[in-house]
């Protein structure tokens, strides 16, 4: 239980930070949203007028007023209102977070399975050149940036082979590309820290006792050093999951998608500071609990860490 709390408390932290550090750079950012929107000559407000605008959302009072009464706004559930829309920040968020989560999910398992695929052919190939072009197959995935691969898979499925489209499509057909440009970038760590492991491990001396008692290299792979080598693979798709929502904003941007990306975009190019804030923060919790959820799950799938927490338990008691 203490090692539990420990990590909550940890993970309440990172999300005050984050929050202080989105609020501190969004207030920094030269201008505001109200001033865009309501200082238009063809408006014809007065100074009056504006001011009271300024006042209705609470922008007329000190910053430390601001954060003290957006943080507790926070802590209830209440995100404010956008100041280009009008729009509940919440109902925004609620109506654009499925799409996203949809896009985020099928991403990342279709990333698992290619990294996965790919370390395990790669270390099993009979052949070396297949080998070794599967082992750089992955650092050239990494400098890929997502834009351009989403342009060039609509230029090349859709556009010359059209086999996807990119008008008015369904809802799967719709996921097809964008799901290809979010894994591809996101499997190549995958598979770098899965072949790195596979290599460390498959050099320890158990493995090759496991080898001399007759074993194959597929068994060898599958029963012992896939296990082992699951804790780090564990950790880096922690950190790329929690990156998923932040991927998703060019993403979806590219395919015209509706979701988190869409709104973060829009709320950018127009300084909707209370979108931003909560889109940050919404980035921030995801990958704060997927990253606490894989610190709790080390104990579980690793019985060196149980015996660690549990003499760190006794020599405390």
């Amino acid at each position: 239980m203490r090692y539990v709390l420990g990590r909550v408390a940890q993970a309440a932290l990172v999300l005050l930070i984050a929050f202080t550090a989105a609020f501190v750079l969004l207030q920094a950012m030269p201008g505001d949203a109200i001033m865009i929107k309501f200082q238009n000559p063809e408006l014809g407000l007065s100074p009056e007028q504006i001011a009271r605008i300024r006042e209705s959302y609470g922008a007329d009072v000190p910053l430390v007023a601001q954060y003290g009464h957006t943080l507790l706004g926070f802590l209830g559930g209440d995100f404010g209102y956008s100041v280009v829309s009008g729009t509940p920040v919440s109902r925004l968020i609620a109506d654009a977070l499925p799409n996203t989560l949809v896009l985020a999910l099928s991403g990342f398992v279709l990333a698992v399975v290619v990294a996965v695929a790919l370390a395990v052919t790669a270390t099993l190939s009979r052949f070396a050149w297949l080998g070794t072009a599967l082992r750089a197959l992955p650092s050239l995935f990494v400098s890929v940036p997502v834009f351009w691969l989403g342009i060039m898979l609509v230029q090349l499925f859709s556009f010359q082979l059209g086999l996807v489209s990119v008008i008015n499509p369904g809802p799967i057909e719709g996921l097809i590309l964008p799901v290809l440009t979010l894994a591809v970038p996101i499997s190549a760590p995958l598979a770098q820290i899965l072949l790195r492991s596979f290599d460390e491990i498959g050099a320890q001396p158990f493995v090759a006792v496991v080898r001399a008692r007759g074993a194959g290299a597929g068994w060898v792979l599958g029963r012992n050093v896939l296990r082992n080598a699951l804790l780090p693979t564990l950790t880096m798709a922690g950190l790329l999951f929690g990156e998923l929502i932040g991927g998703a904003v060019v993403t979806e941007t590219v395919f015209g998608r509706a979701g988190i990306g869409r709104i973060t975009e829009q709320a950018v190019s127009q300084q909707d500071t209370p979108v931003l804030q909560a889109v940050v923060l919404l980035s921030a919790l995801v990958f704060v609990v997927i990253n606490l959820v894989v610190d709790l799950l080390y104990p579980v799938l690793d019985p060196r860490l149980r015996s660690t927490v549990r003499g760190r338990k006794a020599v405390s008691a």
